[in-house]
C-alpha cells in the first residue's frame, strides 16, 4: 500500500509540473503574439488620443 502512495504522489507532482509548463507556454504565446493589425486592409493600431472635456475653464460649474 505504501508503494501505491509514492507512485501516486509522483504522478500528481508530474501533473502539476505539466500544467504549470502549459500555463507558462500559453502566457508566452499571448505576450509575444503580435496584436496589431495586419496589412490586409485593416486599420493599424494606434495610441489613444486624450482630450480634455469642453466647457468653462474658470472653475465654475455650469
Amino acid at each position: 500500500m505504501t508503494a501505491d502512495t509514492g507512485s501516486g504522489a509522483v504522478r500528481e507532482l508530474l501533473l502539476v509540473v505539466a500544467l504549470a509548463a502549459a500555463g507558462v507556454l500559453l502566457a508566452l504565446i499571448v505576450v509575444f503574439t503580435p496584436w496589431h493589425a495586419t496589412p490586409d486592409g485593416a486599420a493599424p493600431a494606434g495610441p489613444v488620443e486624450l482630450r480634455s472635456p469642453t466647457g468653462p475653464t474658470d472653475g465654475t460649474a455650469g
